[in-house]
């Protein structure tokens, strides 16, 4: 099939084919709102008119450039995408989007589908893998293209503000907790109740599992709380391991959604033997090297896990748990012309649950 365009959205935008988007130009400065052409969808791609995008922390380790590599600028970025089809390029048919329906865009855009590991299932670690929002231009914007194989349709009964951080936060958690291993009924440390904490905490709860909430702020906490955490320990205030140890003997599993580097040493502190930690944040910056006991990881056969994101098929059960209700983002809308006022909150830790762009505004 060859590309096709709604007439809405040729009769909004055929004119000057233009959108407004949020545009990083240089590190460390703020992000640009302004007019910028609008994609075309090219073979296997769908065009994408945008409702709603979650801001990420990742979003401000790409506009301050912290990680390596740093992406390539001009950039759009925005990883947690939900928004209509409204045009295709060749080779699309209805059986992977059809024009009108309900989609998200997560974080990883695209994975080549043929290596040993998209062989294996963990595409999220394909060497040719493209990243929405880092690698590629993503959500920030009106409209945005994507590989119509990549997208995940969503019901039309789900709120697009609501299930944005289902897209990136969610699928993080949700594949994080899966790899500690822990089962219903074993304790897990959540790290860092920020947008990934505060839905893995849900999450594990949805999957029987007890819950530890460790932070340094006491609003996140007290948060962690009445999403269901058993334990709240501030890591500003009192030795994490310690106390976790003194209550109730040890976590089975940990997942660290902080992004600092010392959560991810105390994490292997609040582990019972044969317990695993897995990472999900990345710092930012040079100082992120992790200074751990040896000894420790031998002597009680402890695990350490890298957790990148979600495959596709994480994505459809992290969406799952959420259309059923069992997890839901705590959620603050935003204009996109308020992006970096979101951004700056997010940098001062200011933000409790999630900030997502309302394109519509």
């Amino acid at each position: 099939k060859e590309q096709t365009v709604t007439s809405q959205t040729v009769t909004r935008h055929s004119a000057t084919r233009t959108m407004r988007a949020a545009v990083i130009h240089a590190h460390h400065t703020p992000l640009s709102v302004q007019d910028v052409p609008i994609p075309a969808p090219g073979p296997g791609e769908v065009l994408i008119e945008v409702i709603a995008c979650g801001v990420c922390h990742s979003d401000v380790h790409a506009a301050d450039g912290d990680w390596d590599p740093p992406p390539a600028l001009p950039l759009i970025p925005g990883h947690e995408v939900t928004g209509r089809v409204v045009g295709r390029g060749s080779g699309v048919g209805d059986e992977l989007a059809a024009v009108g329906d309900l989609v998200g865009v997560p974080w990883m855009f695209s994975a080549c589908g043929a290596c040993d590991y998209c062989l294996a299932g963990m595409e999220t670690i394909c060497p040719a893998a493209e990243a929405t929002g880092y690698s590629t231009a993503g959500g920030y914007a009106e409209f945005m293209v994507a590989p119509a194989a990549f997208v995940a349709r969503l019901p039309e009964a789900c709120d697009p503000l609501a299930i944005a951080p289902i897209l990136c936060a969610g699928v993080t958690s949700y594949r994080g907790l899966k790899r500690t291993g822990a089962r219903p009924g074993q304790w897990v440390a959540v790290i860092g109740v920020g947008g990934l904490g505060h839905l893995a905490i849900q999450y594990a709860l949805a999957m029987g599992l007890r819950v530890v909430a460790v932070d340094i702020a006491d609003d996140k906490l007290a948060h962690a709380r009445t999403l269901g955490a058993e334990l709240a320990v501030n890591a500003a205030t009192a030795d994490p391991g310690t106390t976790i140890h003194r209550e109730i003997g040890g976590v089975h599993g940990a997942v660290v959604a902080a992004s600092a580097t010392r959560p991810f040493e105390q994490a292997v502190t609040m582990l019972r033997p044969a317990g695993t930690a897995v990472y999900l944040g990345i710092p930012g910056g040079e100082a992120n090297d992790m200074r751990l006991s040896i000894s420790s990881l031998i002597n009680t056969e402890l695990t350490l896990r890298g957790s990148s994101v979600g495959t596709r098929h994480d994505l459809a059960e992290a969406i799952d748990f959420a259309v059923r209700g069992r997890v839901a983002a705590a959620v603050s809308v935003a204009a996109l012309d308020d992006v970096n006022d979101v951004l700056d909150n997010l940098r001062a830790g200011r933000i409790v649950g999630r900030t997502v762009l309302d394109l519509r505004r």
